[in-house]
Parts: structure tokens; sequence; C-alpha cells
């Protein structure tokens, strides 16, 4: 992650801003961190990126992102179930959910989910499917965006010289993690396959 924005600079950033936004497991708090630490001079003799500019690359790409989930959600959500549902372990009953949730917490779900982590991936495929209204999305996602790259961006830019310290401390901590995720995924994933086989089934 960080060799690929070293190296691509704003437009790396940019791509892994969209494709994190669009529903694909890009851990955007290590890349704006990242970003937000080589706002400094630290890492580098001189800062490969401005604060302002980190937040507003940031910003564009999540919004991008989000808008392409938005629309497979509102064009293609229950085609897709239709026809690959089975395979992605979907379901009409899935979706359904999904849009009751949505419209019980409407708008204020698009603003606080931009802010969560995981989450934030996939708040705009219910968004699609409850139809919200373009216009009102696309603010909430902006301002939603804008202060999660934000916040990120300003703890790695805090961090400055020490962000390779703290860099070290995430690799020893993440063994651990990845193992409690791993379980929690194999657990999740066999009883979601139980409770596709048995809607399938009625």
């Amino acid at each position: 992650m960080q060799s690929f924005i070293n190296h691509y600079g704003y437009f790396g950033l940019f791509g892994l801003s969209v494709l994190s936004s669009a529903c694909l497991p890009i851990p955007s708090e290590v890349a704006y961190g990242f970003a937000g630490a080589l706002c400094t001079t630290a890492l580098t003799a001189h800062a490969q990126f401005s604060i302002w500019g980190v937040i507003a690359v940031g910003t564009i790409g999540s919004l991008v992102g989000a808008v392409i989930a938005y629309e497979v959600g509102r064009s293609a959500g229950r085609t897709i179930v239709d026809r690959w549902g089975k395979w992605l372990l979907l379901t009409h009953h899935d979706l359904d959910a999904a849009e009751r949730w949505f419209e019980k917490y409407g708008a204020a779900s698009v603003l606080v989910g931009r802010v969560l982590p995981v989450v934030r991936s996939f708040i705009s495929v219910p968004a699609g499917l409850a139809e919200m209204k373009r216009g009102r999305f696309a603010v909430l996602t902006t301002i939603g965006s804008a202060v999660w790259v934000a916040l990120l961006a300003g703890l790695g830019y805090a961090a400055g010289k020490n962000w390779q310290h703290v860099s070290k401390d995430f690799h020893v901590a993440e063994y651990p993690i990845i193992i409690v995720i791993v379980l929690l995924l194999v657990a999740g994933l066999w009883h979601r396959i139980r409770t596709v086989r048995r809607h399938n089934a009625s």
C-alpha cells in the first residue's frame, strides 16, 4: 500500500479511494494515514503531498467509488441477485431487509456510514436500492468522506517521523487480528450459506 502511494502519488491515492468506496476491501486507514505522513518532511527530504491535496483527492475518489456502488445497487441490485445470488450468497430477502433498514435510518445512515470502517465501503449499495435522491446522496457522501479522510490524514500528519514506528507496531499486532478475522469470516460464511439455503428451499 505504501509503495503504491509512493510510486503513483495522487493518482494512486485517487485510485485506492475509488476502490475502497466501491465495495472492495482496501484499507483506507493505512492509505490516508500514510499520505498524511508524506505531507511532512519526516519521511522524505521534501513533502510529497499537501494535507489539503490529500483531503481533496481522497474525498473526490471516495465520492466516485460511492457513486459507482450506488448506481449498481439502484440499476442492477435485484438483477445481480437473480443471476448470481446463489454464488454471492445473497437473496431477495437480504435486499428487502437492506431497504427496510435504509428507510428506517435514511440519510443519517449515509452520513454516519461514511466514517465507519467496513460499513463505509458498502453503505452506497442500499442507498441505491432504496433509490435515494442522487443529489442528496452525493452531498452527504462528500461530507462524510471529507471528515473520514481529514481525520486519518491528520493523524498521519501528526505522527510524522513516528509513522514508521506506528507502522511497525501495526505489523506486530496484525497477525492475531488476522487470525480473529479469519475465524469470524469462516463462522459468518457458514451461517450465511445455511441461511441462503434455507431461503432458497422455502
